[in-house]
């Protein structure tokens, strides 16, 4: 079985370097016809089953490079909820004590009124065992978060070995439920 995992399109809020998960901002139509020509070319891999997370931007990223594709949202493959956080920058964060607080170790505090990465990890990990449990190939259009934790889950490493900018992802195949390797897409 193979696995492909892409980052939504770009964003406001990923020009403006902006926490973002729970906000349902729409991908820009500039990178969206930057897909669509990409997809052109034949680099994105193609699936039995498409899914989305539910946010507005994986829908719009999902139809500008596979078209008008049946496809089935599982919100549990949703981006962090940012909390107070949420759509605001490090310049604006970066002199609150509750941000300070976060950051000591954003991998496992719980950002206020929002989540933490361990709580999202569960989350995402329970959503795409549905996809897996099928044991046909997939695509998932999902969030760079969402990408990483999984790709830390089954192959180790850290947050940013697993980095993706719009658009980009990768593929894991799985043999007997397993990952056991992963390119990145497109390469």
């Amino acid at each position: 079985m193979k696995l492909t995992l892409l980052r939504h399109g770009e964003t406001e809020g990923s020009q403006k370097n902006l926490y973002y998960g729970a906000a349902d901002i729409p991908a820009l139509p500039k990178s969206l016809e930057t897909l669509q020509q990409k997809a052109l070319t034949g680099v994105y891999p193609t699936a039995e089953h498409y899914y989305v997370s539910g946010m507005t931007r994986t829908i719009q990223t999902l139809r500008a490079i596979y078209g008008d594709v049946a496809y089935t949202v599982l919100p549990g493959l949703r981006e962090m909820n940012f909390g107070d956080f949420e759509m605001k920058s490090y310049q604006e964060l970066k002199d609150t004590a509750a941000y300070q607080a976060w950051i000591t170790d954003v991998e496992h505090n719980v950002c206020p009124n929002g989540e933490s990465a361990p709580q999202v990890l569960e989350r995402n990990r329970a959503a795409i065992a549905q996809v897996l449990a099928s044991g046909e190939d997939a695509v998932c259009v999902v969030h760079g978060g969402v990408t990483a934790g999984l790709m830390m889950t089954w192959f180790g490493g850290g947050r940013y070995d697993y980095s993706v900018k719009p658009g980009t992802g990768f593929t894991v195949t799985f043999r007997d439920g397993r990952p056991v390797s992963y390119e990145r897409v497109p390469e």
